[in-house]
């Protein structure tokens, strides 16, 4: 138990680099830093194909194109998202967004596979909801009141709509992974990661090459391959590849291992909170005392949701006698 919480604790706390990516670069389009966090994914996912290649051999052509589409809407379009609603509203606000996955995931859940594997309450799940939704405007707020400046409010309520298209990304990202878990229980997740490791890369590179060229054409002054600062770029890419993308996937893999589903839900919003300590860390400040109120709504709401128990499935069994 108590290994498995370090594990969820770690994850959560590379997961948090994410959202602090896109601040430290913010002359860099979202675009490249999509296509380049996983371009360095793709090449560290190379050594680890060469270890498990007799696994991979195994995967069918039906495999790869299921991993090639998780790996485009998980992976590429997801950070993409994220990293430009972060560049407009700032990390606060989308790092709240995002912590509404876990409750977001168990209502799509509920929705679409209630009736076969347990429903929840929609009694019970609503005042969580009402908390988080409640989290999500204090912390709007606070930002709002906080800018120095005229916002644009455009460019917010744009960032706030590409930050939920984010989270429909990673919404349908893990509930489509884990109905291919299930349906091919003799595959290794881990094998299954690689994979989509590997799928990843050409998308990343040939995403790269294409963003590259619109700048060139549009942005003739941006310095290519690799922007104004190369050594940073190329270093924070790097890093993010391999602390979020390898490291924090191979920790919550570890902790899911070992915990029970009931506390591994909760236990993601350690993400969140880890994003919003490295945001005001980089701010140097304390966040003001909405966005603190904001921050407990939204815990006690996803850790509230997280606790109500699916109702168990009733499955009929007809005898002899009543089929006669």
């Amino acid at each position: 138990m108590l290994s498995g919480i370090v594990f969820a604790l770690t994850a959560g706390l590379m997961w948090g680099l994410i959202f602090v990516g896109p601040l430290m670069v913010p002359e860099y389009p979202a675009a490249l830093q999509s296509a380049g966090r996983y371009v360095a994914f793709g090449l560290i996912a190379l050594p680890l194909a060469w270890a498990d290649r007799t696994r991979l051999r195994r995967l069918s052509r039906a495999d790869w194109t299921e991993a090639l589409k998780l790996s485009a809407v998980g992976n590429l379009l997801y950070y993409f998202f994220l990293a430009s609603a972060i560049q407009r509203t700032g990390a606060p606000v989308s790092t709240m967004i995002i912590g509404t996955l876990p409750v977001v995931i168990a209502v799509t859940a509920n929705l679409l596979y209630g009736r076969q594997e347990g429903a929840l309450s929609w009694w019970r799940l609503t005042p969580p909801l009402v908390l988080i939704l409640l989290g999500l405007l204090c912390v709007n707020l606070a930002e709002l009141s906080a800018q120095d400046e005229q916002v644009d409010m455009e460019r917010y309520l744009g960032g706030i709509g590409m930050a939920v298209v984010a989270v429909i990304c990673w919404t349908w990202y893990p509930l489509r992974n884990a109905r291919w878990l299930r349906r091919n229980l003799d595959k290794k997740s881990t094998t299954w990661a690689t994979a989509q490791g590997l799928v990843t890369l050409p998308m990343a590179l040939l995403a790269y090459v294409l963003v590259s060229g619109q700048l060139a054409l549009t942005k003739p002054d941006f310095a290519l391959p690799f922007g104004p600062r190369p050594l940073v770029f190329i270093g924070l890419m790097l890093a993010i590849g391999l602390l979020c993308s390898w490291l924090g996937t191979f920790c919550w893999n570890q902790a899911s291992q070992r915990l029970p589903t009931v506390l591994v839900g909760p236990l993601i919003v350690f993400e969140t909170l880890a994003g919003l300590t490295y945001t005001f860390m980089l701010r140097q400040a304390w966040p003001p005392l909405l966005t603190l109120c904001g921050i407990c709504c939204l815990l006690v709401g996803v850790v509230g949701a997280m606790r109500i128990k699916p109702k168990p499935v009733v499955v009929k069994v007809e005898t002899a006698a009543q089929k006669k």
